[in-house]
């Protein structure tokens, strides 16, 4: 009893010393803000009773696009249903996007595939408050403290300067907010105004959000009418040049050997490099400055593939035709939803199947995978979703 009311005492005095250091680090911040031109007024009615969320530090440790296999990342991202559902939204605003189109030269499939990559079109945006995600990461990050700050600040501002009530600034553990996930710097630099009624809105107007996201690629760089780039074959052996940044023009590609997928000469592109974003035996692109663009988002070659891959799909061209260098394929939205069906059939507590893996899931696949003699990864895989069929 006496070593338990210890650890008892020690986790309180941990947590004491937590929300002490919190609160210090928030004292800074204020001056920092306030210095930035923020009111103190504004700064003490927004962080009022703010707690840090520690939890943000934990998927700041494990962002997807780094730390998922590039097959299990474009499987969920880039299905069957993304496809639909985005097409027929290019449908229902078509009025309206052949306005961005005009006014900013970005073609409607692009900007349609940042929406659905970053939020699925609207329906998942994030649900943390902003300035409590920020503060947490400015305070207690690992790393990038000074971003998170800045980040903070312009989070701020927006609210100062009334274009969102502070209620409405809810988002990623990062600050991404609104259809197309801008975060606030970046919304503060190039957010726009295109249904005129004199507020850049991210979170309830889609005229502003995908007119936003229009004029974010144009100013990274997009080159009106270009392709981002396509899928190519790289000759066996290949140890010539690759890397995105590295550009050569299409016949320098040519002479190296790379050639489309059906043998046919490379040809109408602007300079590009060579993307191998799984090796010498993945599928290879050309990439031009558009998918740099693209990059730019998200700073993420995975990221920028899968909004000019879903792009693609959206114009109904074929999406990815080389397989990826894996036994254990990528299952869609779908088919993870089937797969935690198929868990719960067998007795296991996963929530509800929505195809989305949390640790219950996770957890429930490692055991599986363990009475099946099968490494225990808890990755919502091909094979384990065969076993369990």
């Amino acid at each position: 009893m006496r070593a338990f009311s210890l650890s008892v005492a020690l986790l309180i005095s941990a947590a004491s010393a937590a929300s002490a250091d919190f609160a210090s680090c928030v004292a800074n911040l204020r001056s920092a803000a306030t210095g930035a031109g923020v009111s103190g007024a504004t700064f003490d009615r927004v962080m009022r009773g703010i707690e840090p969320d520690m939890r943000v530090i934990e998927l700041m440790q494990n962002q997807p696009e780094f730390k998922t296999p590039i097959w299990d990342y474009l499987a969920t991202l880039v299905d069957d249903q993304k496809v639909s559902e985005g097409r027929a939204l290019i449908q229902q605003h078509a009025s309206l996007l052949a306005r961005i189109e005009q006014a900013y030269g970005v073609d409607r499939h692009a900007v349609v595939a940042v929406w659905g990559v970053e939020s699925d079109y609207g329906n998942i945006s994030g649900g943390r408050f902003l300035p409590q995600a920020l503060s947490t990461a400015a305070c207690f990050g690992p790393r990038r403290r000074e971003f998170f700050r800045g980040e903070l600040i312009s989070t701020l501002k927006i609210i100062e300067r009334g274009d969102l009530a502070a209620e409405k600034l809810r988002g990623s553990w990062a600050g991404a907010f609104g259809h197309t996930q801008f975060i606030p710097s970046t919304y503060l630099r190039l957010a726009v105004d295109f249904d005129g009624d004199g507020r850049r809105d991210l979170v309830d107007s889609i005229p502003d959000a995908l007119a936003s996201t229009a004029n974010y690629l144009k100013r990274s760089g997009w080159i009106t009418g270009a392709s981002w780039g396509y899928e190519v074959k790289v000759p066996s052996g290949y140890s010539g040049p690759s890397g995105r940044t590295n550009k050569s023009p299409v016949d320098a590609w040519a002479s190296r050997g790379i050639t489309r997928l059906d043998g046919s000469a490379v040809s109408g592109l602007p300079a590009a490099g060579l993307l191998l974003p799984a090796g010498r035996n993945g599928p290879a692109f050309l990439v031009t400055r558009n998918f740099d663009a693209a990059y730019a988002y998200n700073a993420a070659e995975s990221y920028a593939l899968a909004i000019s891959v879903l792009s693609d799909r959206l114009r109904g061209r074929p999406g990815i035709r080389t397989a990826w260098p894996t036994d254990d394929r990528g299952l869609s939205r779908a088919e993870r939803k089937i797969l935690q069906e198929r868990l719960i059939a067998r007795g296991y507590d996963v929530g509800k199947p929505d195809g989305a893996i949390g640790p219950l899931t996770r957890a429930a696949i490692k055991d599986v995978e363990a009475k099946l003699g099968m490494p225990q990864t808890g990755r919502p895989g091909g094979k384990v979703f065969d076993a369990l069929r």
